[in-house]
């Protein structure tokens, strides 16, 4: 009883920190809804006729029922703040469509198309700034102690030390790891408590305000398994397995569906597989790379074709077959930044290369030599964002060096990429180096978001103006 009534206090204190979040949304959704009248027809009159309390309304419930029916306020304590603040804007993408859809089927334009835009421009900047004050505040408040789970790990094998590594890796996911349950004390390096052996895990978890116990063991019987799951369940402690899938492969990420009632695992998960996220990331391609054609492309080109004429004897344009997604090959164009020379389909560029002109160096080092591959963007064949694409030679050659090398062909090729914007730009000097800008590159499959691939196109940009000392 008394396990079960410190869970009962502990989930009230959850649901309060939800409903002022709610009550939060709710303030800024209205706010932004009266801004928009104020700025659309400078006084507020307007915004009390019957159709915009109506109006009003109706975006009030409609956003109530996403926030329940996705459970918006579940911040998972281990998530990226980047992984929360995507969720958002799909709900406000949600409503945005749900109003447009009820706007026209019911003729309810009391807004224009303006003050609509700029009604979820607010919204959308309103509840982001909220959203990371919001979870910044939950850290903080977990890092000092206030609102952490005492958890327990049965098992002290790899996948017990990884997990023990994980929890309490930042202070602010809020856990505090009491120790852990083996048979035999372990030896390995795990740096918290042995609290005995397996069987001890029901009477400590009752006398010691246990809210979680992450089970980490690959031999259990299903015996032992059900005991401890009835258990849990009874007395209101979480219970979670950690599978070792490193049994089979190196992997950071798995994802589980379900064909009928099958539970099938795949051994990463790629957000990229989901057709509207792909149909995403080509509209913003398209989108970005029309920009900066039509913007940048008339004034900048003329004056980098003259440069590179005169920089040396040879074409303006550089194509190099290269691999692309689905180990596809194709032509990706360059400014022409060495002078004409045999090895250009074989050797990398390297420091002080002597076939780079000077003119060259100059745009390896600010990425302007990758301007021309926004037509290969266009075309299709690569992406704004994504593992940068490597000369045939070379995914030849360490496809058979490096088991998981090809896994970066699931994803788009890309003009800039998460592994050059954490400094693995440039010649790859031993296969160690390539292999760590592989495990970026799978890690940017893995965890793709629209707020990931604007924080790459970020870094880049700003890259080209302080440098990187990696780039060649």
């Amino acid at each position: 009883m008394k396990a079960q009534l410190r869970s009962i206090n502990f989930n009230n204190y959850i649901r309060y920190i939800k409903l002022i979040l709610i009550l939060g949304d709710l303030l800024f959704l209205n706010l932004s809804y009266l801004v928009s009248f104020m700025i659309r027809y400078d006084h507020y009159d307007v915004f009390f006729t019957r159709d915009s309390q109506i109006f009003i309304f109706i975006t009030n419930i409609f956003w109530l029922y996403l926030v329940y029916h996705f459970n918006e306020f579940t911040f998972n304590r281990t998530d990226a703040i980047e992984k929360s603040l995507s969720k958002t804007l799909r709900l406000i993408l949600y409503l945005f469509l749900s109003l447009v859809t009820f706007s026209e089927l019911f003729y309810f334009h009391n807004l224009n198309r303006m003050g609509f835009v700029t009604f979820f421009l607010n919204f959308i900047i309103l509840t982001l700034i909220y959203r990371i004050v919001t979870i910044q505040f939950l850290r903080k408040l977990r890092k000092s102690g206030n609102n952490f789970r005492n958890a327990v790990i049965v098992g002290s094998e790899d996948i017990g030390i990884e997990i023990y590594n994980a929890l309490t890796a930042d202070l602010s996911q809020g856990y505090k790891i009491l120790g852990y349950f083996d048979d035999t004390k372990s030896n390995t390096d795990i740096k918290t408590n042995y609290l005995g052996p397996i069987k001890n895990v029901f009477e400590y978890t009752m006398t010691h305000n246990v809210h979680e116990v992450y089970v980490a063991l690959r031999d259990f019987s299903s015996v032992e398994i059900r005991q401890l799951i009835t258990f849990c369940e009874r007395n209101l402690i979480r219970i979670k397995f950690i599978p070792d899938y490193k049994l089979f492969k190196e992997t950071n990420s798995v994802s589980i569906d379900f064909y009928g009632n099958v539970p099938v695992v795949s051994l990463r998960e790629e957000p990229l597989e989901i057709p509207l996220n792909r149909l995403k990331k080509r509209f913003f391609d398209i989108f970005f790379s029309l920009l900066v054609i039509v913007f940048i492309f008339p004034w900048l080109f003329p004056i980098l074709m003259v440069l590179v004429k005169l920089s040396s004897k040879g074409p303006i344009f550089f194509k190099q077959k290269r691999t692309g997604e689905g180990n596809k090959e194709f032509y990706c164009w360059k400014f022409r930044t060495m002078r004409m020379n045999s090895e250009s389909d074989s050797k990398q560029a390297s420091a002080n290369d002597n076939r780079v002109t000077a003119i060259g160096r100059i745009l390896r080092k600010t990425n302007l030599d990758e301007m021309p591959q926004f037509f290969n963007v266009l075309i299709g064949n690569m992406s704004v964002v994504g593992p940068r694409p490597h000369m045939v030679k070379h995914t030849n050659e360490y496809s058979e060096l490096i088991d998981n090398y090809l896994v970066r062909h699931f994803a788009r090729p890309g003009i800039t990429g998460w592994a050059q914007t954490n400094g693995l730009r440039g010649e790859t000097k031993n296969v160690e180096r390539m292999a760590k800008r592989i495990e970026y590159d799978i890690w940017y499959i893995e965890n793709w978001s629209f707020l990931l691939e604007l924080k790459i196109i970020y870094f880049t940009i700003r890259n080209m103006f302080v440098g990187d000392k990696n780039a060649v």
